[in-house]
């Protein structure tokens, strides 16, 4: 029998299993991959928060006569979705933060003016989700635009990428950010014909006016990263690696983690900007591959992003012959930030974007790998967007993980041609080429560069169209993945990426009792609706949680089902 009770999602699942009956779900659609094939099943058994195994109800109800049966009633079930690559901090904060995404600029500009409304005098106007090459002329916006709307409140707001900013001349007098201030390295201040900054600030230049933004507390940080635990378990999410966290969010979560308070598996990444790197390193790793936290690798950013044309490309730009790019780091500090990681026994995760970001990194981790670092560590490219074709070899020369996110193909077909020209397109989003050659992809979404549903991702992995159904034929689909890849990519391969595929990316027995249950069977119906599939209920070590029925209270409180 089911009884439910609603609770805070802080509260969820944060103690070690209690004991309980062996339980046997059934009556469902079960998939889950192996390193090599798909598995159906139609029943499982699991106790104390782990699998004992998956079969039929007839041969399970003859091994566990007195188990508690729930009827799954005709649902699909997977093994809980893995996002290899997010931003926790970014999607907690989305509650508190102007969403610009997929806005036109005249609908940005009047939401902008809308949410000042509700501000706190001299309080920071903070946004982010603003796409310039879907505007008319796709032409980054200016301080001016932002200046005419008579906003007394200094104004920030990311790009969608999170690569550049979008700032208002109060935000620039405030940071000390005008016609004399230097683009710093791996950086630029784009100004208008007078000199004077435009408005937009482009990578490592953001840090000028960001300085300037009074920083969340410890506190704020906690509640935020509760606020994307919960929004997370409610797209059927049980593990998210998070891309790139400092000293200060760090400490956030080991509070969280003392106070029982992390209801799915966090995977973190040490940033190298981060206040102590090295004293943080030599500390060692925190938790392990069976905690919910869980961290032992690092990310460093080589390069910016296409759209704000601040990827490293090894040729100009298509559509701006002057630029190739930005490096954040010198390639020598590169290698040293990742060398003192590995020295630690950290594995490595590097942003690489463009073709020579891509081209760099890959040299770094063959000198890495000299010293046998990487089979024991399995470092990854995060992104590996565009990559040279006679360097894609060198991702299985090198054992490497290829940790890439399927909406971001779909997202940048229009401006990805733009940016590049069709001839090094070939290279690009190169999914299929990758898998043939025998590179696991950890996949992601880079939220909330992304929206954070992973069945958005499945859904672009395998169609590489927009949810729209653009185009029709789809965006060089010899590069999309079978159903079964991508499932693979979001569970097994990304568990793989973290060293926890012996705990999860699969129902196998042994395994944490990690699941999901969807109203529709994603590998029946036409893989254009893939995206329109629900969560019903996330279930993490054997505890299942289900959404609530309205979602006003932007998915703050669950439903915990026993």
């Amino acid at each position: 029998m089911r009884l439910s009770r609603v609770l805070a999602v802080a509260l969820l699942a944060a103690s070690s299993v209690s004991a309980q009956a062996v339980t046997v779900i059934h009556n469902f659609s079960g998939y889950q991959t192996t390193d090599k094939a798909l598995i159906q099943f139609s029943a499982m058994a699991f106790d104390q928060g782990k699998v004992l195994e998956t079969g039929s109800i007839t041969e399970l109800n003859k091994k566990y006569p007195d188990a508690d049966k729930i009827d799954a009633n005709g649902k699909t079930l997977l093994p809980g979705l893995i996002d290899a690559h997010g931003h926790m901090l970014g999607l907690g904060q989305l509650n508190t933060m102007l969403d610009l995404r997929d806005q036109s600029l005249e609908e940005a500009l009047k939401s902008i003016k809308r949410h000042a409304e509700h501000l706190a005098p001299n309080e920071w106007l903070l946004g982010r989700g603003w796409n310039q090459v879907t505007w008319p002329g796709k032409q980054f916006p200016t301080s001016d635009q932002l200046d005419a709307l008579e906003i007394d409140h200094p104004i920030w707001l990311r790009r969608v990428d999170g690569h550049a900013g979008w700032a208002n001349a109060k935000a620039l007098r405030l940071a000390g950010v005008d016609k004399n201030t230097q683009s710093p390295e791996g950086g630029e201040i784009l100004r208008n014909s007078k000199g004077e900054p435009s408005g937009i600030l482009i990578d490592n230049a953001m840090g000028l006016l960001q300085k300037a933004i009074p920083a969340p507390t410890l506190t704020q940080e906690k509640k935020s990263l509760q606020n994307a635990f919960a929004k997370a378990l409610s797209l059927g999410l049980t593990s998210v690696h998070d891309a790139g966290i400092n000293e200060k969010t760090l400490n956030a979560y080991r509070e969280l983690s003392k106070e029982g308070a992390i209801p799915m598996r966090m995977y973190p990444m040490l940033s190298v900007d981060s206040h102590n790197y090295a004293k943080l390193l030599k500390a060692g790793h925190i938790g392990g591959p069976e905690d919910r936290l869980y961290m032992r690798s690092i990310k460093l950013s080589a390069d910016g992003a296409l759209g704000s044309r601040g990827a490293a490309l090894l040729e100009p730009y298509h559509d701006r012959p002057s630029e190739k790019g930005l490096l954040l780091y010198p390639e020598t500090k590169m290698l040293s930030l990742l060398k003192l990681a590995t020295d630690n026994d950290f594995q490595v995760n590097v942003h690489a974007i463009g073709d020579r970001a891509n081209h760099i990194v890959l040299n770094h981790l063959e000198t890495l790998d000299k010293a046998e670092s990487q089979k024991q560590l399995r470092h990854r490219v995060e992104h590996a967007q565009v990559i040279e074709v006679k360097d894609i070899p060198r991702f299985t020369q090198l054992n490497l993980i290829a940790s890439m996110q399927p909406t971001h193909a779909t997202s940048d077909k229009n401006m990805a041609g733009d940016r590049l020209g069709e001839k090094r397109l070939i290279g690009a989003y190169a999914w299929q080429t990758l898998l043939d050659q025998g590179t696991p992809i950890a996949a992601g979404s880079d939220f909330p560069v992304e929206p954070a549903n992973p069945l958005f991702g499945l859904h672009a992995a395998v169609t590489r169209r927009d949810r729209q159904g653009n185009p029709t034929d789809g965006w060089r689909t010899e590069e999309a993945m079978t159903l079964e890849q991508a499932l693979r990519a979001f569970t097994l391969h990304a568990a793989y990426a973290s060293h926890q595929e012996k705990m999860i990316g699969s129902l196998e027995a042994g395994k944490f009792a990690d699941f999901i249950l969807l109203d529709k069977n994603i590998f029946e119906i036409d893989p254009q609706e893939i995206w329109k599939a629900k969560v019903m209920e996330t279930w993490v070590e054997g505890k299942g949680f289900i959404k609530p029925l309205s979602d006003k209270n932007n998915g703050l409180f669950l439903t915990a089902v026993a």
